[in-house]
């Protein structure tokens, strides 16, 4: 197998890149400075080598806590709860979230296999019980896919009874949208999720 076929199949394997998107990306590599391409494989060189999941809470960093983990301004008795590192950067980058996260690196899918053992909801729970600022409040952050509610209920179910608060994050009708496009169950959504102006 050649040089570029390797190239092509490694980038084939990323969520979002089919094997013609794949085939264009190792091309414009091929036709840019030498340089460019070193770069790449030192960064993605040093991602293998330095980054790992936090021990207290699975988001990525370089050290065994990771950044957020480490923050003693960060409200500590305020979990969210979400599927994968990448849920993390989105609620960071609205700035507007004071407490700490907890990724479960995935959600429950019992056609595929994954079920509570497969997450890190084991973690989750040993977390919130022996929790030394007792957690008051967890956000339930998972996506509203089928899987999502699932692993939403399930939680829900084996977190409340440890005494904290219990929340889901709300859904309804994204901003710049018209009602006339907008799919049944959001609004139904939408409606049950109204609050007073």
């Amino acid at each position: 197998m050649s040089a570029i076929e390797d190239v092509v199949r490694e980038l084939s394997r990323l969520p979002g890149i089919g094997p013609k998107t794949a085939t264009r990306l190792t091309h414009s590599l091929m036709r840019g400075p030498k340089e460019e391409c070193l770069r790449l494989a030192r960064a993605l060189t040093s991602l293998a080598e330095r980054i790992r999941p936090c021990a207290q809470c699975g988001n990525f960093g370089e050290e065994e806590l990771c950044s957020i983990c480490r923050d003693p301004d960060r409200d500590a008795a305020l979990l969210c709860v979400v599927e994968g590192a990448f849920e993390v950067a989105s609620i960071e980058g609205t700035g507007q979230f004071p407490g700490r996260f907890h990724v479960l690196g995935g959600r429950l899918s019992p056609l595929d296999g994954v079920g509570p053992d497969e997450l890190n909801v084991a973690s989750l729970l040993a977390r919130i019980r022996d929790s030394n600022d007792a957690v008051r409040e967890v956000i339930l952050a998972t996506s509203p896919s089928v899987e999502g509610e699932a692993t939403a209920v399930y939680l829900e179910g084996v977190i409340r009874p440890l005494g904290p608060k219990v929340t889901r994050l709300a859904r309804g009708i994204p901003m710049g949208s018209d009602l006339e496009y907008v799919d049944g169950s959001t609004l139904v959504e939408a409606l049950a999720g109204r609050r007073e102006m």
